[in-house]
């Protein structure tokens, strides 16, 4: 098999990746989701939000069928309560101008 040269060896996990090959992209997809289920870091900032976003994104790409509709109905909910909400600033601040 090809390297992948851009992934990276999570040395951490060696003791649960014995027996595989670190080359291997399963191997290294098993230590990248093994390194997102046990990082620790800060979630209020911004760019930690971002980076979340990012991650939800990656996994709804890589999912299929049934998953991957869930995930295109959840962002479309979270959408259409953005446009709801926003609906009801506009109206509100016009009607606060109109007085």
């Amino acid at each position: 098999m090809a390297d992948n040269p851009g992934a990276r060896h999570h040395s951490r996990f060696d003791d649960d990746l014995v027996g595989l090959d670190p080359h291997d992209p399963e191997a290294q997809a098993f230590a990248a989701h093994l390194d997102r289920m046990q990082r620790c870091e800060p979630a209020f900032t911004v760019e930690a939000s971002l980076n979340r976003v990012a991650e939800f994104a990656d996994s709804s790409n890589r999912a299929g069928g049934l998953r991957w509709w869930v995930a295109v109905t959840v962002v479309c909910l979270i959408l259409l309560g953005v446009l709801v909400a926003a609906w009801d600033i506009i109206g509100s601040a016009l009607e606060w101008l109109a007085r």
